[in-house]
């Protein structure tokens, strides 16, 4: 039986970075780092997608520096609006499934109990408006795709929030840490695993494509989350919690932004493994 071959963009992220180190079989993969395939150069997409047949593409390429996106407008709005277009187009045009990663800060908040597919979307930063609106492009020119909206990402790469902890418990006597923001970890390896799960049914089942929440389950601040994170690495708890008014962070984020995950788990018949399990598993492995 022939491989499927996948596209992933932004084979650089923490996504892309995660994906080759699982080394998922019966796939070929063909990954493309921003500096390869620069998905918001309309005239480049189109030169790459006229060589090599896709069935899928991972669109892991965005801007996702929440704070610097206030100031970095053009940059981000070509990643994350263009870009999708870009991409959404040859979709269309080459009829492969494209995978797109959107985020929880697509919404404002206020709402005080998980947010569903359903759920009106308010974005309150530039940078949740710019993920909406690639979303928004999707849906008009799709019918076979996956927008999988995911929150507080982590892994074994990049930069991200337990990296960061880390970092600080070691340079850092207090660390001070947002206490009423509430959402939910993620843990980079287990929405790999649900991005599997969901293109090998839908390929039995076209009505499974669609708008998905996943992150792991329950919820947490982030001063739960980074308390956590050193009581597993067995570092001395040298957090402070304090309120997001004393961070002085030019970019609004929601107060309370977990997601829903009754949809995937329903259509998927998959149980999401809690976010303190999924935290003791990354530091299992390391």
């Amino acid at each position: 039986m022939k491989k499927k071959i996948i596209l992933v963009t932004g084979a650089g992220s923490q996504l892309g970075k995660t994906l080759r180190m699982l080394k998922v079989k019966g796939y070929e993969f063909d990954y493309q780092s921003r500096y390869m395939l620069d998905i918001s150069n309309a005239k480049t997409v189109k030169t790459f997608f006229k060589q090599k047949k896709y069935d899928y593409c991972f669109n892991f390429a965005a801007y996702t520096n929440v704070t610097q996106a206030e100031n970095e407008r053009v940059k981000c709005f070509r990643n994350n609006v263009n870009g999708v277009a870009n991409l959404a187009k040859a979709a269309k045009k080459y009829d492969f499934t494209l995978v797109h990663i959107s985020t929880d800060y697509v919404f404002d908040g206020l709402k005080k109990s998980p947010y569903t597919e359903a759920d009106a979307t308010n974005p309150i930063n530039f940078y949740g408006k710019t993920k909406l609106l690639g979303e928004e492009i999707i849906q008009q020119y799709l019918n076979k795709y996956f927008i999988i909206r995911t929150s507080w990402l982590y892994s074994d790469y990049n930069k991200n929030f337990v990296k960061t902890m880390l970092q600080l418990a070691r340079q850092k006597a207090k660390i001070k840490v947002i206490e009423n923001q509430i959402g939910v970890p993620t843990y980079a390896k287990d929405l790999i695993d649900f991005i599997f799960t969901a293109i090998k049914k839908a390929e039995k089942d076209n009505n499974l494509y669609g708008l998905y929440h996943f992150s792991n389950k329950g919820k947490a601040s982030w001063y739960d989350f980074g308390k956590k994170v050193l009581e597993l690495a067995r570092i001395e708890n040298k957090i402070a919690p304090i309120k997001d008014v004393e961070y002085n962070d030019v970019a609004c984020r929601p107060l309370y932004s977990v997601l829903s995950k009754d949809k995937a788990e329903k259509n998927f018949d998959i149980k999401i493994r809690n976010w303190k399990k999924a935290l003791e598993d990354y530091f299992s492995y390391q």
